[in-house]
């Protein structure tokens, strides 16, 4: 069997960027590629009726071996962020990591700065070189969910009911459940791995939503632009200053909600700005939509409409359709517990597929992959957190043949 290392190593070195202005889908032929790639990694381990759809959806399923049993789904995502590079992915592995800095290029990983590092003396971490992202959000946590299945394969005296399989594409630009076919997976309830450090358990999200500005000037020779002027880049600097100042990323967490402005562009005859909002709770997450609608409708007064505003949601808080079905997130636990992992039960402060799938009808929280610090060169993923991963993986299927959980017709 190969080790999930070994399977992580390969998969990484397949570039799988989504892109957000592509008008396809899935957003870049390199998905399509990687797709085709682990159809055959899933034929190979004895998934025989593995396949990729047009859209480029990977699915297999492992055959059950007791009956009864819930049909549980494991899902992780192809793509990675376009935050980053992803390509030419050169990864370092430190063995028997010391506690100290790591050097990569021009760059450091140092514990001072990412304190999580001293979690891992004496593990072997595998980081980026420095240049690119590592890959870890999500191809680890497809790596885990084949190394789990494999294992399963080669052990058929461990029980379990079905075990269906998923890899997604774009899930990175929030399109990966667009075309999911919820009812040909066939799977009762589902697990995305998709989730950080060993440990985590998330069963709540973000409501999401997006929204961008576009305003329209006036531009003159500024020697005589009294009262004839309208400058767009300065009327959206006003409606930023609008905005609560403490209410950004960088100073919320937990359960605060947030408007992140991702992109200001403008000169004097036009601008956009691109913001997106988050928040847990339905009621103020309607209100940060409402405030932003009147901000916008009031700069409409002061400059005679010269404002656009494209506003849509996202996705929203899975909480609300996994309320009814604690047991799966129960038996998550129960299955760290006995792989030695102590859970970390706390809200995403984003989106997954899963959010958008327990609202399609396959309630589906989220767990750990195992890795630190997704979408930039300073990402790194110990070998243990993987590791771990696959027992939680193979526990949850063997757990689940205990689990009264309503069967899909």
């Amino acid at each position: 069997m190969k080790s999930v290392t070994e399977r992580f190593l390969t998969y990484i070195k397949h570039p799988t960027t989504s892109d957000e202005n592509s008008l396809s889908f899935p957003s870049t032929k390199q998905q399509l590629m990687f797709a085709d790639f682990l159809v055959r990694e899933c034929q190979t381990i004895g998934l025989a009726d593995a396949s990729v759809d047009h859209f480029g959806y990977v699915t297999a399923s492992i055959p059950a071996t007791t009956t009864n049993a819930p049909a549980i789904g494991f899902i992780a995502h192809m793509d990675t962020s376009p935050d980053a590079k992803g390509e030419n992915i050169m990864p370092h592995i430190v063995h028997n990591y010391d506690g100290g800095i790591i050097p990569l290029n021009g760059l450091t990983l140092n514990p001072e700065e990412f304190p999580s590092l001293k979690q891992y003396i004496g593990d072997t971490i595998i980081t980026t070189d420095g240049n690119t992202l590592l890959g870890a959000d999500d191809k680890a946590g497809i790596a885990e969910i084949l190394t789990a299945a494999q294992y399963l394969i080669s052990h058929p005296e461990i029980p379990h009911g079905k075990i269906c399989i998923a890899f997604t594409p774009d899930e990175e630009i929030g399109k990966g459940a667009d075309h999911f076919d919820v009812e040909k997976f066939g799977a009762d309830f589902a697990y995305t791995l998709d989730g950080g450090k060993i440990g985590e358990l998330e069963y709540e999200n973000f409501n999401a939503a997006q929204a961008v500005i576009h305003i329209k000037g006036k531009s003159v020779h500024p020697g005589t632009a009294k009262n004839t002027m309208v400058n767009a880049a300065l009327i959206g600097a006003e409606i930023a200053s609008m905005l609560p100042e403490k209410e950004i990323p960088s100073k919320t967490e937990g359960y605060e909600g947030f408007f992140h402005l991702c992109s200001f562009e403008g000169n004097v005859s036009e601008a956009t700005l691109r913001y997106i909002i988050r928040d847990f709770n339905t009621e103020t997450f309607e209100h940060r939509k409402n405030l932003l609608q009147l901000i916008v409708a009031r700069k409409n007064i002061q400059y005679a409409n010269a404002l656009t505003l494209e506003l849509k949601d996202q996705y929203y808080n899975m909480s609300s359709q996994l309320r009814d079905c604690m047991q799966i997130v129960e038996l998550a636990k129960q299955a760290m517990f006995a792989c030695d992992i102590t859970p970390v039960v706390q809200p995403i402060r984003g989106g997954t597929d899963g959010a958008r799938l327990s609202f399609m009808g396959l309630p589906c929280p989220n767990l750990f992959a195992g890795g630190h610090n997704f979408h930039g060169p300073y990402e790194y993923i110990p070998v243990s957190s993987m590791e771990k991963a696959v027992q939680m993986i193979v526990k949850i299927a063997e757990l689940g043949t205990t689990l009264d959980f309503p069967k899909k017709m």
